[in-house]
């Protein structure tokens, strides 16, 4: 058999979206297929019709030999396909045996034979050569962790196929090789794997071939061996794009945030200043204390001690509505959870900091409403058919920037910018990088955290390193170098 998957022009129409258009794909027994695109290039609507999630339109999908017009998740799961998705399908509150096995028989008469279900759980575990108590819950589990119980799930039900969505977005550098040895693995006992990552240098460390989609449809199909980066982010923005990280002039103005010894939760005391029109980065390692510190400031959790001054005045943040009140705004770095509000609207999420400038009374001003809402949709260029459209419905890339218009409605003097390229394309990402530049032309303040170290390099104009909680260097553009990052971040004192 030549292909496991063999998907033939398959189409799906949403109201306004071509969301796949006539969409031809295949995987092969043990290949590990990377599957790339802009985000709302279509891979998630692809993805959602071979897990039986959506049925399409029309077209065709041949699996193991057999053809269906449509998949069901029943059906998916039934014949050996398992997706993986950035959001775990786990239940916390109970073990990882039990999630392993969860649906499936272990019985002993009427009651579970909680004996072989810790049994057979480890015998899956001893795949991956790393020690997880099966009898552990999995609200105890690190995020690695997690990620390691949903492929042993996979296995447990036999999966021939797949579906990692964006799997080490979350990881440490050493947790992101030991699933790259896991997947190795996989590859060696037959098993096929759909990989979807933004991540281009991974796909080369880790893929056979490399499948680009553009606006619902499959542009190009490479051997990974046999193709360039430069290539593929051409296939998927559909032009060249010449510089990573846009340069700006920078003209710093006065000090906008003033913080003394802010300290609370892991982060030590910490000094700082941020003038407007600057872009200040805050870089080091996972559990560094860099998204706790722009949680003290943003009110969002307790400090224990410290002053926060803004545009030269002492200012009391006890609460994100402080912070907002002060002019400060934060783009977390888990937009889904926290960053916006996925079951309402474009327009019910950008308006939600300025209501109260949108109001007569207790009466809002649609007119108004409109007109704000259409200005930073336009002006960021969010890609939907309605400002009412849902945000859940949106692709990652305009989430974020709903995210950001959101804080821009607001006018803030400082903003925090906390992963603000996670999870999306290339192209959006340059998006993003442009409207950071502008908005720092325009005198805000801005911080920002990023795992990425040519992000944080490229973006900064100046950079904190923290290492543990506290603040470890200061370093001016000129200085900065990987090395002398990586230096600090890992708690060597300047």
């Amino acid at each position: 058999m030549d292909n496991l998957l063999l998907v033939r022009d398959l189409t799906k129409t949403y109201p306004g979206v071509l969301a796949l258009d006539c969409v031809s794909f295949d995987v092969r027994p043990g290949e590990v297929h990377a599957l790339i695109g802009e985000n709302g290039a279509g891979k998630s609507t692809l993805i959602k019709a071979l897990t039986g999630a959506i049925e399409p339109d029309s077209g065709q999908i041949e699996y193991d030999g057999k053809q269906y017009d449509k998949m069901t998740p029943a059906q998916s799961k039934q014949v050996g396909i398992a997706a993986i998705y950035q959001e775990f399908n786990l239940a916390p509150s109970v073990t990882v045996a039990e999630n392993i096995f969860i649906g499936s028989r272990l019985n002993k008469g009427a009651f579970v034979d909680f004996k072989q279900l810790y049994a057979q759980a480890e015998r899956v575990l001893s795949n991956f050569n790393v020690k997880i108590s099966t009898r552990a819950k999995v609200d105890e589990l690190t995020v690695a962790y997690r990620q390691l119980v949903e492929i042993a799930k996979a296995i447990a039900q036999e999966a021939k196929l797949i579906i990692m969505d964006e799997p080490t977005a979350p990881l440490t550098e050493d947790e992101v090789v030991n699933l790259f040895e896991i997947v190795q693995r996989l590859k060696k006992q037959g098993v096929s794997i759909i990989f979807i990552s933004h991540r281009m240098d991974e796909l080369f460390q880790i893929s056979d071939r490399v499948t680009v989609m553009r606006d619902g449809a499959v542009i190009s199909t490479y051997e990974t061996a046999e193709v360039t980066k430069a290539q593929l982010i051409k296939d998927m923005v559909g032009r060249e794009l010449t510089e990573n990280y846009p340069g700006r002039s920078v003209q710093y103005g006065d000090v906008v945030l003033k913080v003394e010894n802010l300290h609370g939760n892991i982060v030590h005391p910490i000094s700082f200043e941020l003038r407007r029109g600057e872009v200040l980065g805050l870089a080091g390692l996972v559990g560094a204390g860099r998204t706790e510190l722009a949680r003290l400031i943003f009110g969002a959790d307790r400090k224990d001690g410290g002053s926060i001054y803004v545009d030269g005045k002492a200012v009391n943040i006890n609460s994100p509505f402080d912070a907002v009140a002060c002019g400060i705004g934060l783009v977390s770095e888990d937009r889904k959870l926290d960053g916006v509000l996925l079951r309402k609207s474009i327009s019910d999420n950008i308006t939600m900091p300025i209501l109260k400038r949108l109001s007569n009374w207790l009466m809002l001003n649609k007119e108004k409403e409109k007109h704000y809402v259409n200005k930073y949709t336009d002006a960021l260029h969010i890609k939907t058919p309605s400002i009412y459209q849902l945000v859940g419905n949106l692709s990652g890339g305009n989430q974020q920037k709903v995210a950001l218009s959101k804080w821009l409605a607001a006018e803030c003097k400082v903003l925090i910018l906390d992963e603000p390229t996670r999870g999306i394309d290339v192209g959006a990402k340059q998006e993003i990088y442009q409207l950071i530049n502008q908005l720092a032309e325009q005198g805000i303040g801005i911080i920002i955290i990023s795992s990425e170290m040519e992000e944080i390099l490229g973006m900064s104009d100046r950079l904190l390193i923290l290492s543990e909680g506290q603040l470890m260097a200061r370093l001016e553009r000129e200085d900065f170098k990987q090395t002398t990052v990586l230096h600090y971040a890992s708690g060597e004192k300047e």
